[in-house]
């Protein structure tokens, strides 16, 4: 239901959030953030693919209202169709939406579909990138912006046109998110035993070719724990196994400062990176949210689209991701003197 604000205030507003992934989610906060500022009681309800694990990622956040599931595409290891699948599925979303009363809704998006959702909601205001003509037909409220086609991720610099074309803010905004207490306090113990400075590595992907391999891990995590380092390797239930494997390949000697933590929540993983000193990893949502937490991140990027959206982020970028071997990341490490490298 709509806050208890005058008719003539700001208005009731859902934010819809194309894209599946925790890292593109994460790009978008700051921005949903500025449209809550600008919306009733200083909040938005956010329509995200539960892939994006908003419900985890956004839980307590005052400027979030509720999270609403666009339930479009699961992730294909679910093995399931989503319930908003396929045109019965928009129709379906779109009266799941009307019954919520908007009154605005601004799509973070140039999809014509999520116009037409927008327009069976019935909702008076319609904004959206509106970068084709098609999406247009469906929107009320200009301004559109244009298409990105520069050398970095698009949907992060596409965001950022629009938030300042719509005046929710002057400037590029760096995402930042912070642990919840609970989860602080229990990863502060789960890795009290780890050595400072403290690497966590994000092994997970959500594509076979963004994934660096069980080797490489194993051997940096090798030279780290030499050099004194402690090392934590994050990722979901389903990285569980290579995870294992990076431990068991890490001589036994040196395994007193490796762990793996793989079974928790989004809010633990979040917690152990607002822990550690700094983060190796895949182009995936874990480093995305080691940035978003202060840390000096160095993603495996090999050829692709460039990710420019925070100081933060060095990338080590090649042909492809097997041209990328330990040395290359150590290398780099040193150069940005990197924690536990400064005095090197």
């Amino acid at each position: 239901m709509p806050p208890s604000e005058p008719r003539s205030s700001r208005p009731y507003t859902a934010v819809l959030h194309q894209f599946v992934g925790i890292g593109d989610l994460v790009w978008h906060l700051p921005y949903f953030e500025a449209v809550a500022r600008d919306s009733a009681g200083g909040q938005v309800a956010v329509i995200a693919s539960p892939t994006t694990f908003a419900r985890q990622l956004l839980e307590g956040l005052p400027w979030v209202a509720e999270v609403i599931d666009f339930d479009r595409r699961p992730r294909r290891s679910e093995g399931r169709q989503g319930r908003h699948a396929g045109v019965a599925g928009l129709f379906r979303m779109g009266r799941e939406l009307r019954d919520k009363r908007f009154e605005r809704i601004v799509l973070f998006s140039g999809h014509p579909n999520r116009g037409f959702v927008a327009w069976l909601a019935g909702i008076p205001q319609r904004l959206g990138y509106g970068t084709g003509w098609l999406q247009r037909r469906f929107l009320t409220t200009p301004p559109y912006i244009q298409r990105y086609e520069g050398p970095s991720v698009s949907v992060f610099n596409e965001a950022a046109s629009y938030a300042i074309a719509h005046g929710w803010c002057s400037q590029r905004l760096v995402p930042k998110i912070q642990a919840r207490p609970v989860a602080l306090d229990d990863m502060r113990q789960r890795l009290a035993s780890l050595p400072r400075p403290l690497y966590a590595f994000a092994i997970g992907t959500s594509e076979p070719f963004k994934q660096w391999g069980q080797a490489r891990y194993a051997e940096l995590a090798t030279r780290l724990i030499e050099r004194g380092c402690g090392v934590v390797l994050l990722g979901g239930p389903g990285e569980t196994q290579l995870a294992e494997a990076i431990v068991a390949d890490v001589p036994a000697g040196l395994r007193h400062g490796i762990r793996a933590e793989t079974q928790q929540t989004i809010q633990h993983t979040v917690a152990a990176l607002r822990l550690a000193d700094g983060c190796v990893g895949n182009d995936t949502g874990v480093t995305n949210m080691a940035v978003a937490c202060d840390l000096p991140t160095f993603v495996l990027l090999g050829k692709r689209p460039l990710l420019d959206l925070d100081p933060l982020m060095h990338m080590l970028r090649g042909p492809s991701l097997d041209t990328i071997g330990v040395q290359d990341v150590l290398s780099m490490m040193q150069a940005q003197q990197a924690p536990g490298f400064a005095a090197a």
